[in-house]
C-alpha cells in the first residue's frame, strides 16, 4: 500500500543499520556462489521467526552484487548473532571460508553504522512502507520537518 504524501520514521532509541551482500565475480561459477546465495534466506528466516534476537527489518535489492539492508536494535545484538554457535550465520561463513576464501569467484561485504538520536533522517514521499519505515514508526511531515535540517534537529 502507497502512503500518499510526506512521512517520516523514528525508532526509539539508538539502532544499528548493517548493509552485507556478496558479489558474483566469476558469474558461471554457479557452483560457488549458489551455496552463498542460499544461505541468506535461512538466517532471515531464523531472524524473522525470534525478534528476541534484536532483529527488526531489511530491504534486499538483486544484482551482480546483492545488497541487504537490516536494521537491527542493537550492536550487540547483531554481534551476538553473528558468534552464536547455534545459529545459521557461523555454519554458513564457515562454509564460505572452506569452499571459497580468497580464491576470488565471490566477493562477500558488509557495513555497520549505528544510529543515535540526531545522526539520522529520512523522508518518503509516495511510497509504500519501507526501509526504516518498517523497522520503525511513520509520521506525516509536520510543522518544523519539511527539509533535512530539521528532521536531524527533530531527532536530537
Amino acid at each position: 500500500m502507497i502512503t500518499k504524501g510526506r512521512v517520516t520514521a523514528t525508532l526509539d532509541g539508538d539502532f544499528v543499520v548493517f548493509m552485507i551482500g556478496f558479489r558474483l565475480n566469476k558469474i558461471w561459477a554457479i557452483h560457488k556462489w549458489l551455496p552463498v546465495f542460499l544461505a541468506m534466506p535461512k538466517m532471515l528466516k531464523e531472524l524473522n521467526s525470534n525478534k528476541d534476537l534484536g532483529y527488526l527489518h531489511h530491504e534486499i535489492w538483486f544484482g551482480r552484487t546483492l545488497i541487504l539492508v537490516q536494521y537491527w536494535r542493537s550492536k550487540e545484538k547483531l554481534l551476538a548473532y553473528a558468534k552464536n554457535k547455534d545459529a545459521q550465520h557461523l555454519p554458513a561463513w564457515k562454509a564460505f571460508n572452506q569452499s571459497i576464501g580468497s580464491e576470488g569467484s565471490v566477493g562477500i561485504w558488509h557495513e555497520t553504522y549505528q544510529a543515535t538520536r540526531g545522526t539520522y533522517e529520512n523522508i518518503y514521499v509516495n511510497m509504500p512502507s519501507f526501509g526504516l519505515g518498517k523497522a520503525g514508526k511513520l509520521q506525516f511531515v509536520g510543522k518544523g520537518q519539511n527539509n533535512a535540517q530539521q528532521r536531524f534537529e527533530k531527532n536530537e
